[in-house]
C-alpha cells in the first residue's frame, strides 16, 4: 500500500514510538498530523522531516486526556488535513509501581485518563470521517500487560487490558466500512517509559533494562509501518512483539 500523501495522525509524537514512526512514515512520503504536549520537540520534529524528506506536517500541542481540546483541535484541522487515512494512537504512559493497596491514586487517574480516555477521545473524533469515507486504519499501542497481570502492575495492566478490548471493539463496530483496526502489544521497549513511570528516577529506570537486549522504539515503528502499509483487504489485528529474551511480563533471561 502506497504512502505517498497518506494523512498519518500521530499521537505522542515527540518521542520515543511516536517519534520513530514520524520519521518512518515520513521517509514513505506520507503527509504527519504531529500531536504531542511537548510543542518545542514537535516543532523540532517537523524541521527535521521536513528538511531530510520535504514532509509536510501539521504540529499540534494536545494532552489527549483533555476532552475538548481534543475535540477543538480535530474540528479545527485545515480542510487539506481532515481526511485522516491512518491514526496511531501511541499517547501512553505508566506511573509508578506500587501494591494495589499502596499506589498513588494520581498515578492511577493519569494512567485511565491517557492510556484509556485518550485514546477514546482521539479515535471518536477521527472514526466518523474514515466511516464515511469507508477506508482508513487505526494502529492502537498496547502492552503485553495488556494480556497477562504483573505484580504491582495493576492499573497500568488494567489500561492495556482496556486497549485490547477496545480494539476488538473498533473492529466490530466499523465491520463493513473497510476500517482496518490494529492493535500492537509490546513487551519491554527502552523509551523514556521507565523514566516516566519512575518519575524521573533515571538510575531505577536504566535498572530495569541491565542484562538484556530490549526492543528499541524503532523495533515497534517498523512493524506499525508493516500494518499500516498491506493491501487494503489485510489486517494484522493483533501482534505481540518481544524481545527474545523476555518470555513474559515477569520472565526474563538477563546475562
Amino acid at each position: 500500500m502506497n504512502l505517498h500523501n497518506q494523512i498519518v495522525f500521530i499521537t505522542g509524537a515527540s518521542a520515543g514510538i511516536g517519534r520513530e514512526c514520524a520519521e518512518l512514515f515520513a521517509e514513505a512520503g506520507a503527509r504527519l498530523i504531529l500531536a504531542a504536549r511537548r510543542t518545542e520537540r514537535l516543532t523540532e520534529l517537523a524541521a527535521s522531516l521536513k528538511e531530510r524528506f520535504g514532509t509536510a506536517t501539521h504540529c499540534i500541542s494536545l494532552d489527549v486526556r483533555d476532552r475538548a481540546a481534543v475535540k477543538t483541535a480535530i474540528e479545527a484541522l485545515p480542510a487539506a488535513w481532515q481526511e485522516i487515512d491512518i491514526l496511531i494512537n501511541n499517547a501512553g504512559l505508566s506511573r509508578g509501581m506500587d501494591t494495589f493497596q499502596e499506589a498513588n491514586l494520581d498515578d492511577w487517574e493519569e494512567m485511565i485518563d491517557t492510556n484509556v480516555k485518550g485514546l477514546l477521545y482521539v479515535s471518536r473524533s477521527v472514526l466518523p470521517g474514515m466511516v464515511a469515507r469507508k477506508r482508513g486504519t487505526v494502529i492502537n499501542l498496547g502492552s503485553v500487560a495488556g494480556r497477562e497481570v504483573y505484580p504491582k502492575g495493576n492499573v497500568y495492566c488494567a489500561t492495556k487490558h482496556a486497549v485490547r478490548a477496545l480494539s476488538q471493539a473498533m473492529y466490530r463496530d466499523t465491520n463493513g466500512s473497510n476500517i482496518r483496526v490494529c492493535n500492537i502489544e509490546p513487551g519491554m521497549v527502552e523509551t523514556e517509559f521507565s523514566e516516566v513511570r519512575f518519575h524521573g528516577d533515571k538510575e531505577r529506570a536504566q535498572s530495569v533494562y541491565k542484562g538484556i537486549t530490549p526492543l528499541s522504539g524503532r523495533d515497534i515503528a517498523e512493524v506499525i509501518f508493516f500494518c499500516a502499509t498491506r493491501p487494503p483487504h489485510v489486517t494484522l489485528h493483533d501482534i505481540q512483539i518481544m524481545p527474545t529474551a523476555q518470555a513474559s511480563t515477569t520472565l526474563m533471561h538477563r546475562q
